[in-house]
């Protein structure tokens, strides 16, 4: 039987199985795709690193084997091409001899006497290890194995936090401007909105921060244009003609990097589009919510609605009349990077979750761990240090009252951006309650409030987790206890050894 076994092969589940493997055990990492390094290796090129004092263990590592792929100093360059970061990573797994299974989608959890005995793949394997580690961003082990969890936006009075729930609207670049329509000429309201009730705000409502797709671009000479998808629905983009229209009557100057963050901000040239401003590569249609808890099928759909967005949004910024000639010509120059994700028409492996499931741990991670000051763990094992940031829930419309009638009206909601101070991450956010389950960690839907998560959720930060978690499953693993029994303070010990940073 092997050691351990790692679910989803993540940042977070590439830093946990190479360092159980380089502990001593055993390892097995199982990835539902074809590729390795999630996000880091799937768009998100150019990285949030936050506090860089506190970037040690594997994640400082990876930053250090960028710098060395490409002849320059530490930091020198925010993050890796796509395939750089995929390369070191699949070098890393092998030198340290993990058994990677691509294909490898989760069926179902076997469950004896709350530990988890083996995995059911779909193709009908299994798995079966000491110890488990659910590093997917969806959370699906944990859930198959009968942990619970949370998902979306809580209310305020359930941890007593300020930012959480319902957001109220404020100004700001990602917010839609006043006095836009939201119907159609025959009264539905537009695509790309989330037509249901308002919950109050500071009100729970279950909604995640919208996902998307971080294409890589480029204006090399190789570059593939941009093309009209079979199914580009026109209908689809009156938003943003009416978006364009506004800031045209607003004397608002529009540039195509106010949308995408387009510049060279990669190595080679290339750039890593994201999500910028109140109409974007993101998608806010509420679409997302569903997504957590989906069936494979139901997933698939959502995820291939969020793909043909990306697609067909860079044709409609590069192409429709609608928008300006300026952002027109400007996307004229650039393209999809022809040397980036061949196998999937030259765009992202990885959709972007940014939240799915939270474990509901031995200790809930929340606001109050992080802000106004951040508060004391004793069984530190990663410091985060980025801020509060979440992303827009959804972009929905409501009735404004004006004089003879109401007037319906646009907005985006849910976007907050808070400062943080490097703050301690317990070992047992990374634990299921000992009831719940004994031999299982979880690196990436930690057990975390979703303001508090908001922060945690970076690349970064599951690379320092997944170091962390690696090393505790093959301690597990070798002395056969449960997860909430491993020596903390020699988990400590053999995290500095290895350079993770634990105090500042």
């Amino acid at each position: 039987m092997t050691d351990v076994v790692v679910y989803g092969a993540t940042s977070g589940g590439v830093c946990a199985a190479v360092a159980a493997a380089r502990a001593g055990a055993s390892v097995v990492l199982l990835e539902p795709g074809r590729h390795v390094g999630g996000m880091t290796s799937g768009g998100l090129g150019y990285t949030d690193v936050g506090d860089v004092r506190v970037v040690g263990g594997m994640a400082g590592e990876l930053r250090r084997a960028v710098a060395d792929w490409y002849g320059v100093h530490v930091g020198h360059y925010a993050g890796p091409e796509p395939h750089v970061a995929e390369a070191i990573y699949l070098r890393w797994l092998d030198e340290a001899g993990v058994d990677v299974r691509f294909g490898a989608a989760l069926a179902a959890a076997s469950v004896v006497d709350g530990a988890i005995r083996s995995v059911e793949l779909a193709d009908g394997s299994q798995a079966a290890a000491a110890v488990f580690v659910d590093a997917s961003y969806e959370g699906d082990l944990l859930a198959a194995a009968g942990v619970p969890y949370a998902v979306g936006r809580e209310d305020r009075s359930l941890y007593g936090e300020r930012y959480a729930g319902r957001q109220e609207l404020v100004p700001g670049m990602h917010t839609v401007p006043p006095w836009i329509s939201p119907f159609t000429d025959d009264g539905r309201p537009l695509p790309q909105l989330h037509d249901r009730p308002l919950a109050p705000v500071g009100s729970g409502d279950g909604g995640v921060m919208s996902y998307g797709y971080r294409v890589c671009l480029t204006t090399a000479s190789d570059r593939v244009p941009f093309s009209r998808r079979d199914g580009y629905d026109d209908a689809y983009w009156e938003l943003g003609r009416r978006l364009f229209d506004r800031w045209r009557r607003d004397g608002v100057e529009v540039r195509a990097g106010r949308l995408l963050g387009l510049e060279q901000n990669l190595p080679n040239g290339k750039c890593d589009g994201n999500s910028i401003g109140p109409f974007s590569l993101s998608v806010l249609d509420g679409s997302a919510w569903a997504y957590p808890t989906a069936g494979r099928a139901e997933r698939e759909r959502i995820r291939r609605h969020h793909l043909h967005h990306a697609q067909d949004f860079l044709w409609f910024l590069s192409h429709d009349p609608a928008v300006p000639s300026s952002v027109r010509s400007e996307l004229s120059g650039w393209g999809y990077a022809a040397d980036e994700f061949a196998d999937t028409g030259h765009l992202p492996h990885q959709l972007y979750v940014r939240e799915a499931r939270r474990m509901l741990g031995e200790y809930v991670l929340t606001e109050h761990d992080l802000l106004p000051e951040p508060r004391p763990q004793h069984d530190v094992v990663a410091m985060g240090s980025y801020h509060v940031d979440i992303r827009e829930v959804q972009r929905t419309w409501r009735w404004v009252a004006e004089h003879p009638k109401p007037v319906g009206m646009v907005f985006t909601e849910g976007y907050l951006s808070v400062p943080v101070r490097p703050y301690p991450i317990p070992y047992r956010a990374l634990v299921p309650r000992f009831a719940d389950c004994t031999n299982l960690l979880v690196p990436v839907c930690l057990s975390a409030s979703h303001v508090a998560f908001a922060s945690v959720r970076m690349e970064v930060q599951y690379q320092l987790l997944g170091h962390a978690a690696g090393l505790a499953a093959a301690d597990a693993a070798r002395t056969g206890r449960p997860v909430q029994s491993v020596d903390v303070a020699r988990l400590q010990s053999a995290l500095r050894d290895g350079g993770q940073v634990l105090a500042v």
